[in-house]
């Protein structure tokens, strides 16, 4: 099983918009820092966006600061990533990770998730 599902990718035209989410069947996502990784073809997996379990301190990669927003639903059982004015840089798989440990503050680096997604993969057109 995995322990956490993402979804919402697809293809979208550059200049739009993608949502996506990030859930658990397995994990209680309130208790878990939660960060958004991607890897496009032939490039290491980036941190893109993070946001701490208590305090919800996030944090965001430069490539995705002004364009997306990581917040989580009022149920806390869902994190989102809102991807806005998507261009020809952003096509990957996207990857959602969970953290036990990142209560006050999250950081970009794989280190501290333990639990991954399969991902979900998003496709720019120009």
């Amino acid at each position: 099983q995995v322990p956490v599902v993402e979804s919402g990718g697809g293809l979208v035209q550059s200049g739009g918009s993608l949502r996506l989410s990030c859930t658990s069947s397995e994990l209680i996502l309130s208790y878990y820092g939660i960060g958004w990784f991607r890897q496009a073809p032939g490039k290491e997996r980036e941190g893109i966006a993070c946001i701490s379990s208590v305090s919800g301190t996030t944090s965001y990669a430069d490539s995705a600061k002004d364009r997306f927003t990581i917040f989580r639903d009022s149920e806390r059982k869902t994190v989102f990533l809102q991807m806005n004015d998507l261009n020809p840089d952003d096509p990957a798989v996207y990857f959602c990770a969970a953290s036990p440990t990142s209560l006050k503050a999250c950081e970009l680096g794989e280190s501290p998730y333990g639990h991954w997604g399969q991902g979900t993969q998003v496709t720019v057109s120009s």
